[in-house]
């Protein structure tokens, strides 16, 4: 036992030694960097060498904030806000990178390091590291752009499935979904076809259970934009499906809304209110509970909807209440959000799920379902409610810089405890 403890302390002395490395120029450089805190990915942190990237948002002279959504062509708008802090406290900047569905990954991320460098350039002039950047223009610009022949409208289709399976069990499914987007600061204009079929089958030795569930949906939205508070519009549905017994299902729903901020502001915080009320046709694949086959509805619905992205993590929270006008007992109220806070150094805390008060089935079938069905989850079922919830906690603690990528081995520098559930 000795033998091994004292091989054990030589070996982890052998290894603390040689992971010390003596110190250069680039080090003296370094520590003259702007500290930078941001969700770096690899390739940014080995793209933009020229500043320290630190763990914790108090060690920083610059923080920086990114959110995601995606635009009506099916690319991407990321948005970078940049504040500075201690010496550079007053100072803010925000830049937005535009990516197309056509590009890829490589080109994504190209657009973003190129964009951050950019942005980033109105700190660094500040830091001793100003004297070794170099900044050049590589493209001619013509006086001239060209119209777009498209006028905004992307069109996109997609077909898709899986087959899987043993001696006993078969699963297939196809589905396939055709859209057609315009949209541009006013209008706002969303068509989307779609269908869906999976069938399952199990030979249980004397006989043999098949299950087939398959879905049918058209959607059409369209938005007007009043002003920078308030919008207008409305969407129309078709659509049908074997797990909601439903031949054919008929929706029109017209509706306002207005954001308390400026939809200018969206990618950082939201606050919106809409209200809709329309009309809803439907057919039923069987009797329903309540002795229909088909039914003429009026219905209305009310929702709110909470997002922002602070250096502290982020909020998205929305609530939703709709209602048929014949009966205001056959409602639905839906609370679902998302919490991610920086709790202290190194510790972050997330939480997510989503609630549902349920009154509204209005398309159960009166039979019932066959065991099968309800194993399989092939048919929609009676309840009063139903929920779903995740939360974690992540803790990170040693070097405050994370300015280092080293791919080999597959592994990564300093420590990490992860809780999650």
């Amino acid at each position: 036992m000795k033998r091994f403890t004292l091989l054990s302390a030589a070996l982890l002395a052998t290894v603390f030694l040689c992971a010390q490395e003596p110190p250069t120029q680039s080090d003296t450089l370094r520590k003259d960097a702007l500290n930078v805190f941001m969700d770096a990915s690899d390739y940014l942190r080995k793209e933009i060498t020229f500043v320290n990237y630190v763990r914790d948002l108090k060690d920083a002279q610059l923080y920086i904030i990114s959110s995601h959504r995606t635009t009506g062509s099916g690319g991407a708008e990321i948005t970078y806000f940049l504040v500075g802090q201690k010496e550079f406290a007053g100072m803010k900047d925000t830049i937005v990178v535009n990516t197309s569905p056509d590009d890829t990954q490589d080109i994504r991320r190209q657009k973003e390091v190129t964009a951050l460098k950019i942005g980033l350039m109105r700190y660094v002039q500040k830091t001793p590291l100003a004297s070794y950047i170099d900044v050049r223009f590589n493209m001619p610009v013509t006086e001239t752009v060209s119209s777009d022949k498209w006028n905004s409208w992307v069109f996109r289709s997609s077909i898709g499935g899986f087959m899987q399976g043993q001696k006993s069990y078969t699963s297939s499914n196809i589905f396939t979904n055709i859209s057609a987007n315009r949209v541009t600061e006013k209008i706002k204009t969303e068509l989307s076809l779609s269908y869906d079929r999976g069938e399952d089958k199990f030979d249980l030795g004397e006989s043999t259970v098949t299950s087939l569930n398959q879905s049918k949906d058209l959607s059409i939205l369209n938005v007007l934009a009043i002003n920078d508070h308030w919008s207008y519009g409305g969407s129309m549905s078709l659509s049908s499906s074997s797990y909601s017994n439903s031949d054919l299902r008929v929706s029109i729903l017209p509706g306002i809304e207005y954001n308390i901020f400026p939809y200018t502001e969206s990618t950082r915080r939201q606050l919106r209110l809409m209200y809709r009320v329309g009309y809803e046709y439907q057919n039923y694949n069987d009797t329903t509970i309540y002795d229909k086959m088909e039914e003429h509805l009026l219905m209305q619905s009310l929702a709110a909807a909470y997002e922002v992205v602070q250096k502290w993590g982020s909020i998205n929270l929305s609530l939703n209440w709709r209602n048929y006008l014949h009966d205001f007992s056959k409602n639905n109220l839906g609370l679902s959000g998302s919490v991610n806070l920086r709790v202290a150094k190194g510790l972050s805390f997330n939480l997510g799920g989503s609630f549902r008060i349920v009154h509204d089935q209005l398309a159960l079938v009166k039979g019932g379902a066959t065991p099968e069905e309800i194993l399989l989850r092939r048919k929609e079922l009676a309840t009063q409610y139903s929920y779903f919830n995740h939360f974690g906690l992540s803790y990170t603690f040693g070097s405050i810089y994370n300015n280092v990528v080293n791919p080999r081995f597959g592994g990564g520098g300093g420590s990490r405890m992860v809780i999650s559930f």
